[in-house]
Formats: structure tokens, sequence, C-alpha cells
């Protein structure tokens, strides 16, 4: 992937004895402090009360992998004495600016935060393990906050920082763990959860592992490693799966056809000629050894280089779509979906910032398809569509976004219960600065009705907090049983394969939250043939 697509993705893995150990959350009493303080395997930790739930910031789940522990698996972190501060969020992981304007240059990363209602449940809650998205390269889990979720969804909530980049999925001839670092990490936080979660009122029995863009991705990875056996009991992945993939020119201009996992043959490759780049030379462990060596500044020109998990590893042995496809997989619940108008985070500043022009449409329309664009234009004709922007992002949400999750979840659904949605809101508040055309329910859009994004609450309108409401419902009710139902509200049936019905259509307003034919409604069948 070039500079230019990275920049767009998302500008926008216990035992009884231990967990009598550790402390259940500390209510104040009158005259004590209202700073909640809880015991974990490592150490203490002073959190942050809130009205209605309560936040520790900043835990350590793994050492800092700096120096030569860079490029290494996750190891434990150190105890500490005393109460540890855990009241402001930790560095995010190393990244170019973007989603963070100022970016990142810190290694020492490995943190998770977790936010628990304040109210005494008088049993272990649910608990949801968020893995962030933005292309591999970019975001952070503070800018989560899981406090509507964490309290109307009486849920426990663990956000995680992961390696990121060249830090994350670096590949190299003679590097154990190439490509997968980030995995590993997510992994990592996934064991503390197990180990810890109890003393923060959570269910270390009952954990979900969801994630959006990246992070989706990230978790259906998760669902066919290995070694993230037993690491989870459910699974959400929200516009992200084991078979997205892209054709040229789809998102910007003259980009190349690829997909998101690649063999680690080919990470490693791209692995040597970066460290000739950056002037390492010699034997494998000559070039670790100055790779590590180098300082973070030198690193981060070509961090994007890396965006990509590999398999072929022990961490992925197969690629994961196909793992699936095999019935290799943990067998857990899934929950998984997209939103209605995916591609339209692209496609509303494709040119130079600025929507798509019917020229570049036409162009990239016949260079895209070649001898089969006349078939994909008598699909999508440009006169039904209100601007060619709109044109262009019917077509990659459709094959690109759409049907890829649509698909795996059919796969899925012949071995585990699936229910699939789409988040279809017309006009959901703004993931970023708004672009000349409405882009709809575009990628990230359903972020709001779960967090506020960076310490700001979403500008709902009425309808839009109702259905915000419902969705931490049914996410929260599968997290706490595997089934989207259990909080009332308009019954949601689970997938069925080979039926074209059985996708929920989420969307503010009466009579909005409803099955649909998603299949027939992005094409599927056409896409399935073209490729």
């Amino acid at each position: 992937m070039t500079s230019r697509r990275r920049r767009a993705l998302l500008a926008l893995a216990g035992t009884a004895g231990l967990l009598a150990c550790l402390s259940p959350l500390a209510v104040a009493q009158p005259g004590e402090t209202s700073e909640p303080i809880v015991t974990t395997e490592y150490g203490k930790v002073r959190g942050t009360a809130h009205e209605n739930a309560t936040v520790f910031q900043g835990i350590p789940y793994a050492a800092a992998p700096t120096g030569d522990r860079r490029w290494r698996k996750p190891a434990e972190p150190q105890p500490w004495d005393g109460v540890r501060d855990a009241t402001k969020p930790a560095p995010p992981c190393a990244q170019v600016p973007g989603e963070l304007p100022e970016g990142s240059t810190s290694e020492d990363c490995l943190y998770l935060n977790v936010t628990a209602p304040k109210k005494d449940s008088g049993k272990p809650r649910p608990v949801v393990v968020w893995m962030h998205g933005g292309g591999f390269y970019m975001g952070t889990g503070s800018s989560y906050d899981a406090q509507r979720m964490a309290t109307r969804g009486d849920a426990v909530v663990v956000t995680v920082n992961y390696r990121l980049g060249i830090f994350g999925f670096f590949a190299h001839p003679g590097l154990a763990g190439s490509g997968t670092f980030g995995l590993q990490d997510q992994q990592a936080a996934l064991k503390w959860v197990r180990r810890n979660i109890a003393a923060f009122g959570g269910d270390p029995r009952n954990v979900t592992v969801a994630g959006q863009s990246a992070g989706a991705m990230s978790v259906c990875a998760q669902l066919t490693s290995p070694s993230a056996r037993g690491l989870f009991d459910k699974a959400v992945m929200q516009s992200g799966s084991c078979g997205y993939t892209w054709r040229n020119h789809y998102h910007y201009l003259n980009e190349q056809a690829s997909s998101i996992y690649q063999p680690v043959s080919v990470m490693r490759e791209r692995g040597a000629q970066t460290a000739a780049q950056l002037g390492c030379e010699g034997d494998t462990q000559d070039v670790l050894r100055c790779l590590r060596d180098l300082p973070v500044d030198k690193l981060m020109p070509v961090q994007q280089y890396f965006i990509q998990p590999a398999y072929n590893t022990p961490t992925l042995p197969l690629h994961p779509e196909k793992a699936v496809k095999s019935g290799q997989f943990h067998r857990v619940p899934v929950l998984s979906g997209s939103t209605k108008e995916e591609a339209m985070a692209w496609t509303a500043v494709y040119d130079q910032g600025k929507p798509m022009s019917e020229e570049t449409y036409r162009t990239v329309l016949k260079e895209t398809f070649g001898d089969e664009a006349g078939k994909v234009s008598k699909r999508y004709p440009l006169q039904n569509y209100p601007t060619p922007a709109h044109a262009w992002a019917a077509i990659v949400t459709d094959d690109s976004w759409s049907c890829t999750q649509y698909r795996v979840s059919q796969e899925l659904a012949q071995h585990v219960p699936v229910h699939h949605y789409e988040f279809a809101d017309p006009a959901p508040p703004p993931v970023g600065p708004e672009p000349e055309i409405p882009t709809g329910a575009q990628h990230a859009s359903e972020l709001w009705s779960f967090f506020d994004l960076g310490g700001v609450a979403p500008p709902f309108t009425a309808d839009q907090e109702k259905l915000s409401e419902q969705m931490i419902d049914y996410w929260t009710s599968f997290a706490a049983s595997g089934d989207p139902n259990g909080k009332g509200g308009v019954p949601w049936p689970r997938m069925r394969p080979g039926q074209s019905a059985g996708t929920q259509q989420l969307a503010p307003g009466d009579g909005e939250i409803r099955q649909i034919d998603f299949a027939e409604a992005h094409q599927c069948s056409f896409w399935s043939h073209l490729r």
C-alpha cells in the first residue's frame, strides 16, 4: 500500500487460585478517597471515578518492546510497588500524524484501559475487549471512551494498544514472529484480561473480543490463530473480515490490488529490502542488531511499509479466510457486519481532497475492470446516483467491503451462531472533516453508537440516541450470552447459511431496524461471478 492509502484508512488474546488473590473493585466509603483502587497481579492501580463508571487508564499488560525487545514476542511487565497512577492515558504506539494529529514516537506503549460500571452488580459482568482500527498503522485504545457502553450495557470494557506499522508487523528472514508482533500483543492483552479482569468486576470466563476495520481484521485473524485458543468466548467484527480485498484504483488513484493478509515470504522480502534501504547489511543477526539500534525517528519514514499481517507463520498458519472456509477456527458465536456506504469515506475526497469527478470515474472504471467495465457500468448506472463519487462508492462498498464481510459470515454460520448487521444511518455524525458531499453511513460511522471518540460526545438526534441505545443493548447482550436479543427491542434472527435474508438493518426512526436481503442489496451474486 502507498502512504496515501494508509493515511486514508480511517483518517479517521487463570486459574481459580490466582483469581482469588485479586481484590474486587474498591468502593469508596464515607470519609475515604473517591479514587478507586484495584489490585492486579502486578500491583495496585488507581483510577478515576466518574458519575456512572470507573475508568483505569494506562495499565501495562506487557513489558516495553524497546531496545533489544524490539520485534520480539511480548513479555510480562515488571511488578511495581505502591499504587500506580491509572488516571491518564498511556502513550500511543509509534505512528505518523493522522488519527492522532501529533502522531507518536513511543515504543513503550503496550497498555490497556478498563471501564467498569460504578454500580455494584452482585455478579461478574461480561467483558468486551476492543481492538481499535486505523489500518494497522495508527490509532490508540484511549481514543475510545467506553463509559456509555459499559454503563448502559452493564459490561466491563477494555481498550487495547498494540504495536503498529513497522514496529508491529515487520518481517525479515530469520526473525521469529515475523509479521505478527501486533497480533501477539493482542493475545498478550487477552491473557491479561483472563487473569486480571475479575478484580474490576468482569467475568474472566465470558470475554468477547471486538474490533472495527483493522481491529475487526485482527479479530478475524485471532479466530484462526492457534495461539489464541481459549482466550475469548465470542467475537465481533465491524467493517472488516478475513476476506477483505481491493482492486486497482478502488480507494485512491493508482492504488494496486491486494489483500490485507500477506504470505510471510512476501513480507520478509519487503523487510530485507527495507533493511538495505536503511543501511543495515551483513548476516541476519548483524542486520537485526543494526535495525534494533536505529532510533524511532529513523524508522518512521518506512513505518507504513508493514501494515499487513503475515500468514504461513506460527501465529497465522493459514490465510484466515482459507482457515475459516476449511473450518479451522475457534468455535465461538460471532456478530459481524458493515456500514451501508463504506467507501464514501474515500470517494468523497478521491480527487485531491475533492469528490470523484465524472472524468475520473470513467477513467478508473475502464482501467480497473477492462473488458468487464461494461458489465459493471450496466449494474451501476451512473445516472442512478447523485454524483460519480456515490456510484464508485457503491461499486467499492459492495465488492470490497459488504460482500466479503457477508461471505465470511456465511462461511462462519455453517459452524457457529452468527448475527449479521448493516449500519444504515443516512446522516450520522461525521468522523472527521466533512467533505463537500454527504457521505451517509460511511466507514467508521457506527463507532459513535458505542463510544465517545477522542473525548467528544456524539451530537445525536433523538432517533439516533435511541438507535445507539438499541445497538449497545444488542452488542452487550451478545457479549453476555452470544445472543443479541437478551434486552428486548426488535428481534434479530441469527443468520442461516444459504438463506438470502438474515441481516439486521440498523438505522434511526420507526421501523428502520428490520431484516433485509443484504446479498441482493449489495449485488453479491454479481461480484462472486465477476471475481
